[in-house]
């Protein structure tokens, strides 16, 4: 399977903290709802007046029977995404169909014991938008970046069934560098969304 590996600058937002002139600033938090019910939660938070946003991306899937069809697909799963203030947030965490508010894991304890809320920056909200909007090719997402020494499997192009290990790797984990044993060491840089990993290959 295709995978962007999507590296989130995850930030947190203080609890009741607002913006320079005191007035609540909005943000864009992260709910989590029941698997295959997020289309249906984004329509729900709309006819409710809260402006969400489902990350949906469409594909024409081809059966058995020869036929094409388009489909839209939610890339990430149990996610809706809700653009909001904090005081908003607190009445939307009590409708019956959102489970709760994703934390920041990696962020600092607060004084009440809890971690802080995750909350993503706007620009890469936006930058998602345009990547789904696009792209011919099917997205998903990857938590586990390409690690060197990775085995990886090249999955679309001519070079597609082509294996190696993976040497280097841009900072953007766009770009990978991979080590091919044929004739020698030979060296292939290629696009991170071209691959998959081999989870099984060890050295």
């Amino acid at each position: 399977m295709s995978a962007y590996t999507v590296t989130s600058n995850v930030t947190t937002v203080p609890i009741g903290v607002g913006d320079a002139v005191g007035m609540e600033k909005s943000e864009w938090y992260i709910a989590i709802v029941n698997h295959n019910t997020e289309k249906a939660v984004g329509d729900k938070l709309k006819k409710l007046g809260y402006d969400c946003y489902v990350p949906i991306q469409e594909e024409y899937r081809l059966w058995k029977n020869g036929r094409r069809t388009k489909v839209n697909r939610v890339v990430i799963p149990s996610i809706v995404f809700i653009h909001c203030t904090e005081t908003v947030r607190k009445e939307i965490v009590a409708l019956p169909f959102i489970h709760r508010f994703m934390t920041n894991k990696a962020g600092l304890t607060m004084q009440n014991g809890n971690k802080p809320l995750a909350i993503i920056p706007n620009d890469q909200i936006e930058r998602l938008r345009f990547m789904l909007g696009h792209s011919d090719i099917p997205i998903t997402f990857t938590s586990k970046p390409y690690k060197k020494g990775d085995f990886v499997r090249v999955i679309r192009g001519k070079l597609t069934g082509l294996e190696g290990e993976v040497r280097y790797i841009d900072a953007k984990q766009s770009e990978i560098i991979i080590n091919i044993e044929f004739l020698g060491n030979a060296r292939l840089a290629i696009e991170t969304i071209n691959v998959e990993l081999i989870p099984s290959k060890k050295k």
